[in-house]
């Protein structure tokens, strides 16, 4: 069969073509590398050795892994409906806050296994209602989703730094950070958890919200390819007008998207205070909402790919660490281009080397088809 204009077959565009864009950004990492006189191959060694072999390696992987999968899934969701949510680290804040009001005003009165959902659905509804704004100026006002929603972005930290130092601080202390929560409402570890099964693990943040964030991808696959809301969200994205000529309300449908987009940054913070801080303090979102753009940009906004890219970066984040205390040379400040590279390469540069591909795809068409 001919592949008439060089389109791209769909398993190099969801594979093959982030593979490159993941090497390309390692192969520049390792040239500044050896810049400064260091072995790159050492550097990659001693990375995949702190993100998977040390003990409890592995758990820190997964616990930055969550969060990524949470925001990927956020900017995925809002993409599929035509909009650049930009501004999942605002919503994973308040929804943090939203977590860190529930747990403060019940751990005292409910048992977990009624403070688990309650808190659940605070970071959804405090993540939802922080994309709301946007999402109904972009619908009803025409204002462009990506500058409010930058916008929304700092007024969340100016809100949380008020509360966390005039409101919510524990008295008698200078620390902007509320009181511990209950031990009951914590979240068991995941070393706890399979310690319950008589399995050994080490010990690390990772905790049950590991679970929450795989079921969260399944119930965004469900929502986007299964129900009639996805198919309004998919349509909605790709073509307005046919959208309001098949009876879809476009203001409607983008309201939605950014609501349910929202809730799922929100989730970032039940993974933080309720699993891993035990407490609300200041800047636990940590820049993941930055991070969950490229996250679903490689993951091509589906919830396998997001789940893959949110692991790569997981290891990332745990490998460099690793790397930055085993070599005084790796500097946090050169983590972070190494990892700012792989966003580069995998977000703003993803579609570079698209055309090369599609080249190297193309087929001659046949003659009597191309006659026709």
């Amino acid at each position: 069969m001919a592949n008439p204009g060089g389109q791209l077959p769909a398993w190099a565009d969801i594979v093959m073509l982030p593979l490159i864009n993941v090497a390309m950004a390692f192969i520049v990492s390792g040239i500044i590398i050896a810049a400064i006189g260091q072995n790159p191959f050492e550097a990659v060694r001693i990375m995949i050795l702190g993100a998977f072999s040390y003990d409890g390696a592995l758990g820190y992987t997964l616990y930055y892994t969550t969060n990524f999968v949470f925001t990927g899934l956020a900017v995925a969701v809002a993409f599929h409906a035509g909009l650049f949510n930009i501004g999942g680290e605002g919503q994973a804040y308040i929804g943090g806050l939203g977590v860190g009001l529930a747990a403060l005003a019940l751990d005292g009165s409910l048992p977990f296994i009624l403070l688990l959902p309650v808190t659940i659905a605070a970071a959804a509804l405090f993540g939802a209602g922080w994309a709301f704004i946007p999402g109904y100026l972009q619908a009803k006002r025409g204002s462009h989703i990506v500058i409010t929603t930058i916008m929304f972005n700092f007024i969340a930290a100016a809100l949380m730094v008020y509360l966390m130092t005039q409101v919510l601080i524990r008295p008698g202390q200078m620390s902007p950070e509320s009181r511990v929560l209950a031990e009951h409402a914590w979240l068991p570890f995941m070393h706890e958890a399979l310690g319950w099964f008589g399995i050994a693990a080490a010990r690390s943040p990772l905790n049950l919200s590991l679970l929450w964030a795989l079921a969260c991808c399944v119930l965004v696959w469900l929502l986007i390819w299964h129900t009639r809301l996805g198919h309004e969200i998919r349509t909605v994205g790709s073509n307005q007008t046919a959208a309001v000529y098949a009876g879809i309300r476009p203001d409607r449908t983008i309201i939605v998207a950014m609501c349910i987009s929202g809730g799922l940054a929100g989730f970032v913070g039940v993974n933080e205070i309720l699993g891993v801080q035990h407490r609300l303090l200041l800047d636990f979102s940590a820049g993941y909402g930055f991070t969950g753009i490229a996250v679903a940009l490689m993951g091509r906004n589906h919830p396998v790919g997001i789940v893959l890219a949110s692991l790569l970066f997981g290891a990332l984040y745990q490998g460099g660490a690793e790397l930055a205390f085993e070599n005084a040379a790796f500097t946090p400040d050169l983590i972070v281009v190494i990892q700012g590279l792989v966003v580069l390469f995998s977000g703003a540069l993803g579609f570079m080397f698209r055309p090369y591909l599609e080249r190297l795809f193309a087929r001659p068409v046949p003659p009597a088809l191309a006659e026709a």
